[in-house]
């Protein structure tokens, strides 16, 4: 009778103490879930990553037209630059920001939209629009850099008057913007090598030309996709290849 019973009691306690067992489990498996839970998304075509959120957000905008900078920021935007993921600059960093504000607006834009070394193009949503990420630009970049009217929703903002360096020379003047292209850069871009676009294609060029002559210029002298910096001659001055730019712009303007 004794042993019945201590068997019985014994049979009680491992029972017990496999429950929790399991249930220790379970919490350990929800504490890794949550340890290994990815901080942002991405965004297949097709699909509203964020997006429909923006549309119907509230909040004041900080960039042009209707769309909402500050919302997509949150929605599309601050998983890397509000933590530096990947090496983003964060929102409001100003030594980080410093040497990028230097090239502007209109090419910061066009990183944002295009893609630009780790960056994927519009943050990794398709959906967005131009307008849209110009807004999210703007209100990223608002606290470092003062944003252009247009960029902020100024569209009746009068442009910036630069008569003073109407009469100025280029930054190109003098240089031979034809020999440079053939001694570095011809060799893709008269091939068509690594996808470079070639030198007379005006279909090959039409969207990029639509970026801005800036946009092409920083490009150049930055590297971008599979074309080095400086077409991989680091000696090149950025007026050098400026002028190496103008000539090869020139053939499909």
């Amino acid at each position: 009778m004794k042993s019945s019973k201590l068997i019985m009691g014994c049979l009680a306690l491992l029972g017990l103490t496999a429950g929790m067992a399991h249930a220790q489990e379970d919490v350990d498996r929800e504490a890794i879930a949550e340890r290994l839970a990815p901080v942002g998304e991405v965004c297949l075509q097709g699909e509203d990553c964020g997006t429909a959120m923006a549309a119907s957000g509230g909040g004041d905008s900080a960039a042009s037209g209707g769309a909402d900078g500050e919302t997509i920021y949150n929605n599309v935007c601050m998983a890397c630059h509000d933590t530096g993921a990947a090496g983003a600059p964060k929102r409001g960093d100003e030594a980080a920001w410093a040497g990028r504000t230097d090239k502007g607006f209109e090419t910061l834009l066009g990183h944002a939209i295009n893609g630009f070394n780790a960056m994927p193009a519009r943050g990794g949503n398709p959906n967005l629009s131009d307008e849209e990420v110009q807004a999210a630009v703007a209100y990223l970049v608002e606290p470092v850099m003062e944003v252009p009217a247009q960029a902020a929703g100024g569209d009746d903002a009068a442009p910036a008057d630069d008569g003073a360096d109407a009469s100025a020379e280029p930054a190109t003047a003098g240089i031979d913007g034809a020999a440079i292209y053939n001694s570095v850069c011809m060799a893709c871009h008269d091939t068509g090598a690594a996808g470079a676009p070639k030198k007379g294609d005006a279909a090959a060029w039409a969207a990029r030309l639509e970026q801005g002559t800036e946009t092409l210029y920083d490009h150049a002298i930055n590297g971008f996709n599979a074309m080095p910096a400086k077409g991989g001659n680091p000696g090149l001055s950025d007026a050098e290849v400026k002028a190496a730019v103008d000539h090869l712009l020139g053939s499909v303007e």
